[in-house]
């Protein structure tokens, strides 16, 4: 008997608690009876009560939600593919409608791809790729590996611009999305890339054009390399001629004083001068080991004999 005094006071206490329910600030609930809302958005903060086991809760953010895209192929104005991945900002305005037109944040993810892609072909497709690419005609220094890869189309002259087309993709999707009861406050272009066969041709013209440059360059320093060791050959020869011509001076200068010198001492006591310049001869010519064989008229020998002579 216990026991089902226990299980009578059970079935209410679970019937209350499947009755109440609760909504955060961040929070909107609408009540669903048999797949059909009953009640208006309850969005107030607190303790709410539904229909126990009929009525179901389906509750909705509040707050701002990210939606981001996937990457679009699509061709520009001018022919050219590319892939574009947008994001945006959004939120469910009317729980109510967004329930019954597209039911979670899921199928709201859904339907928004379907607009903002669309849009955004409409849009990428009726422009070049420049006014995709570029928001404004601020000047900027074309360089030199931009003059040889397209510097005149990146300096044509932006009409439109990237953040213009942005806002036309935001104003079109966002006059279509309240039908399905979500606001959409911010549409952006993420990236913006060439399809991959288009992308291998640029990164090839941009190699073969560095290397052009590369080329030059070497060409370049190779000339300034010869003329740099030309000079330098010039500089030494120069320095060469200087130093000889230098030399050449100064030992014609000291074969002058010792010229005079000489020529002094002959004149002083010539028999001197010839008997030290033939000792010089003799101590030049003669060895250890050499035999030397003199006539009787040579005139070391009379030094020499006199040598002997006198010793």
């Amino acid at each position: 008997m216990n026991r089902y005094w226990w299980l009578l006071a059970l079935v209410p206490a679970l019937l209350l608690n499947s009755s109440a329910y609760t909504v955060s600030e961040t929070e909107q609930v609408i009540l669903v009876q048999f797949g059909r809302p009953v009640s208006g958005v309850v969005s107030e903060p607190g303790l709410h009560f539904k229909v126990p086991i009929i009525q179901t809760v389906h509750v909705f953010d509040k707050r701002w939600l990210e939606y981001d895209g996937n990457s679009t192929e699509i061709p520009t104005k001018d022919k050219k593919y590319i892939w574009v991945d947008t994001y945006a900002r959004w939120r469910i305005a009317d729980p109510l409608r967004f329930f019954q037109a597209v039911r979670d944040e899921q199928g709201g993810q859904s339907r928004l791809d379907d607009i903002v892609d669309g849009e955004t072909r409409n849009a990428v497709a009726s422009y070049d790729l420049i006014e995709v690419v570029r928001s404004t005609n601020r000047a900027f220094q074309v360089t030199e590996d931009l003059e040889g890869i397209g510097a005149a189309e990146a300096m044509a002259k932006i009409i439109t611009g990237r953040q213009k087309i942005a806002t036309q993709i935001l104003e079109k999707a966002a006059k279509i999305t309240p039908e399905f009861g979500i606001e959409l406050v911010d549409v952006r272009f993420k990236r913006i890339n060439y399809v991959d066969s288009v992308q291998q041709k640029v990164f090839d013209r941009m190699i073969s054009e560095r290397k052009r440059i590369a080329e030059r360059s070497r060409s370049e320093g190779q000339g300034r390399a010869a003329e740099i060791r030309g000079q330098k050959e010039r500089d030494v020869l120069a320095a060469s001629s200087v130093g000889y011509k230098n030399a050449q001076e100064i030992k014609g200068t000291a074969d002058a004083k010792a010229v005079a010198i000489y020529a002094g001492a002959y004149s002083r006591d010539p028999d001197l001068y010839q008997f030290v310049k033939s000792m010089e001869t003799l101590v030049g010519s003669l060895g250890s080991d050499t035999t030397l064989v003199l006539s009787t008229d040579s005139e070391l020998i009379k030094y020499l004999s006199r040598d002997v002579q006198g010793r």
